[in-house]
């Protein structure tokens, strides 16, 4: 019930597209904006083509100070949506949301349940980072690895940094005592740290990977 809530939330959004041509992607648009594609045939065996472009802040297309999604369908602009969205689509609805990383979701979900991620643009910082995982599948799998070693890493030391200054507020002190960091790091390691952590979640991100952790790690 809260999804289906959500979803009739984020299709409220949704306002209709002028008919534009989709503007092709361009190596200096990375890594601000983000493209995706799916395709479908309809009851009458056409080919439908959608497209989700979603613009960076130097795109036109960031508005009122919140990014917008853009819908196109065969090329042609269908509809736009702030974001998080539910644009409906053929037999489903294509949902779009971002975090600060960058996208974390652009998902075909039908009306049966099918749920799959649209195809990243090959010219996009996705589709690079998904070709990646296609030719080199070894390196692919250290980057995320590491990816998540660097996030645990930050996620720790925040919670020791947290847990310190808590532990000093008297009503927590006199039943829990105080805590003292085991670990003191010089500023150029917690500033690198901090820049390992940043570079994780822009790796989960081009692959569609965000969780809490992305958040918690920075």
């Amino acid at each position: 019930m809260s999804q289906e809530w959500k979803r009739g939330r984020a299709a409220k959004r949704v306002k209709p597209g002028n008919g534009r041509a989709l503007r092709p992607f361009r190596w200096w648009q990375l890594p601000g904006r983000a493209l995706f594609h799916a395709q479908f045939y309809n009851r009458d065996g056409h080919l439908m083509v959608y497209s989700v472009d979603i613009p960076s802040k130097r795109h036109p297309g960031y508005d009122d100070g919140k990014s917008k999604a853009h819908l196109y369908l065969n090329g042609k602009h269908l509809a736009e949506s702030k974001l998080p969205t539910a644009f409906p689509v053929c037999d489903g609805t294509i949902e779009v949301a971002t975090s600060a990383f960058g996208v974390k979701r652009c998902h075909y979900v039908s009306a049966d349940g099918e749920d799959r991620q649209l195809s990243p643009d090959p010219k996009s910082a996705e589709g690079r980072r998904s070709r990646l995982e296609r030719v080199h599948p070894t390196l692919s799998r250290l980057l995320g690895f590491l990816s998540v070693l660097f996030l645990v890493i930050g996620t720790l030391l925040l919670l020791l940094q947290i847990a310190e200054p808590i532990s000093a507020i008297p009503q927590f002190a006199e039943y829990i005592g105080t805590f003292e960091s085991p670990i003191r790091l010089p500023l150029w390691l917690n500033i690198g740290l901090g820049l390992a952590a940043l570079a994780a979640s822009t790796d989960r991100a081009l692959r569609l990977r965000y969780s809490w952790l992305d958040s918690a790690g920075n």
